[in-house]
């Protein structure tokens, strides 16, 4: 669940107004979600100490406030501790604040990918240990319904900060953390993919595809604790 490419320049296009090339794929049904303009760029994240206990209290809620509109999180608390010890860490911090979501899949997975400030898919708290995965779908005929939110890795117990939001019904390998179920802004998230998704082409222009940076630009504004 990580994925590079010219993120900075796409970010730079998309917030100018990006022209995209309809030669690779046709351009998706749109459903316009309500954005406002967000400052935000990619950053380098800001240093966090590591938690090494889980939270005795676990938050029931996690409210990711976007410039598209509040995404509300029911945690599976006890399921996954030190999942949610570590967002929840993380969140206080302000490690989320101002941080672009820079990756969105509308072909067979339906997901949006958040949760590294520098926007590349390679980015993680500094210093962190990978952490246990925890929770993990496995026995499940439909592994990641709509609404599940989980843990983005790049292998067994290498969680960091990534998170993908779960659109539309997704059957993913059983490896990544669930965390949580959207409550509330399943639509907002709807309305994001029916926009589309770029990728660059190699020949200077940027194409419609499958996996790619989400036309709509989305940022994580604050994170809420509840």
């Amino acid at each position: 669940m990580k994925r590079t490419f010219g993120i900075v320049v796409a970010v730079a296009l998309l917030a100018t107004g990006l022209s995209v090339s309809p030669a690779a794929n046709a351009a998706p049904k749109v459903n316009p979600p309500k954005c406002t303009k967000s400052k935000a760029v990619p950053h380098d994240p800001k240093k966090v100490v590591q938690p090494t206990k889980s939270l005795k209290s676990l938050p029931r809620t996690i409210i990711f406030s976007t410039n598209c509109g509040d995404i509300v999180v029911e945690t599976v608390g006890k399921k996954a501790p030190v999942t949610i010890t570590a967002l929840t860490t993380l969140a206080r911090a302000g490690y989320f604040d101002q941080s672009l979501c820079h990756r969105l899949t509308t072909q067979g997975l339906f997901v949006l990918q958040c949760g590294d400030p520098t926007a590349s898919a390679s980015g993680s708290p500094t210093g962190w240990k990978g952490y246990m995965d925890e929770n993990l779908p496995v026995g499940k005929v439909m592994t990641y319904p709509a609404g599940t939110v989980a843990m983005a890795n790049s292998g067994p117990n290498t969680n960091g900060s990534q998170i993908f939001f779960v659109f539309g019904d997704s059957s993913l390998q059983p490896n990544y953390t669930i965390w949580g179920k959207v409550t509330s802004g399943l639509d907002i998230l709807n309305s994001i993919a029916s926009l589309g998704a770029v990728q660059p082409d190699g020949k200077g222009q940027y194409v419609y595809a499958g996996d790619g940076f989400p036309v709509q630009l989305v940022a994580i504004e604050k994170v809420i604790i509840k």
